[in-house]
Order: structure tokens, then sequence, then C-alpha cells
């Protein structure tokens, strides 16, 4: 008897093509692809919209107690006494008003009023023109935080006390979220 140590010949693999994996591997990694760039764009999304809440909440104005606040009161429009009703309204809300005149800057007032502060009186302003819907915002040079509330011609009336809490409320639930 003889062994035989010569092995049968190898045939090919004809059954198996390596294209259909191929191709459903692919298919595969495309879909998990696109499933995170969607959980990527949403995330983002929500980052995005509380950047934006936050941005917000800051320039919401500051909520301030009146009683802390000092103004001046002008009167810029042709309705006598203007200046003095607007800061007994004023007052009787807590403010402390320092001063009642006519407006002598030369500043030309066209609407409902205007705010004119310095720097340093930033705050007290962005919490004004909540009483005062609709006036402009003047900054000049003035070294210390007195702001000046200038009545203009086409004045109504100061906010009510629920417009001034609806403006108010907001800020101190937005700003805690951030």
């Amino acid at each position: 008897m003889t062994l035989r140590t010569e092995r049968p010949p190898v045939r090919a693999r004809s059954g198996r093509r390596p294209l259909p994996p191929l191709i459903f591997l692919l298919v595969l990694a495309l879909a998990a692809l696109g499933v995170w760039w969607k959980v990527l764009q949403q995330h983002e999304s929500e980052v995005a919209a509380q950047e934006r809440a936050c941005a917000s909440a800051e320039a919401a104005p500051p909520s301030l107690d009146p009683a802390t606040v000092t103004l001046r009161v002008f009167n810029a429009s042709d309705m006598a006494g203007k200046a003095q009703e607007v800061a007994t309204q004023l007052q009787q809300r807590g403010f402390t008003v320092s001063e009642i005149a006519n407006d002598s800057s030369g500043r030309k007032v066209t609407g409902v009023g205007e705010i004119r502060y310095g720097a340093r009186g930033r705050q007290v302003a962005a919490f004004m023109k909540v009483f005062l819907p609709g006036a402009t915002d003047y900054q000049d040079v003035r070294a210390d935080a007195k702001v000046d509330v200038v009545i203009g011609p086409k004045f109504a009336s100061l906010a009510g006390a629920d417009e001034v809490a609806a403006a108010l409320s907001p800020a101190k639930v937005a700003a805690s979220a951030c």
C-alpha cells in the first residue's frame, strides 16, 4: 500500500461573491451616519435655542427697586405741566425725583420720549424703558448714574402696573434657566 501524500486540488469558490456583503455593510454604515448626523443637528439646535434664551435674558431689563432709583423728569413737549404730572406718577410708584423742569438740552425729541443716561446709569435706563414704552435711548458722556426721563410730544401715559410686571417677569424666568 502506498500512502498518498498529495492533496486533492483546491476547487474555486464560485458561489461566494464579496460584493453583496460589502454593499450591505456600506448601506448600514451610511444609515448609522445619517442617524448620528440627525442627533447632532438636533442637539446643536437645542443649544442654540438655549443660548438665544439666555441672550434675551441678558438683554431683558433688570428688575430694580424703584426706591433706589433717582430720576430727573424733563418736558420736551408743548403740553404745559406734563413733567410735573409724570414726576408725580413716578413718585407714587416709589421713584425718587430730584428735578422737574422743561428740557433745556436743545435736543429735539419727536416720539414718546427719551431716556438719557451715562455709562453708570445703563441699568436704570433699561429699567425705566419698561415704564416709558416707546421711548428712545440716548447715552451721553455724563460721569454719574443720573437718569433723565424726557417726555416727548407723543407721550400718552406711563405703562400700567400689569404691563410693567409682565415685562419684568419673563426676565426673571429666563435668567434662572441660564
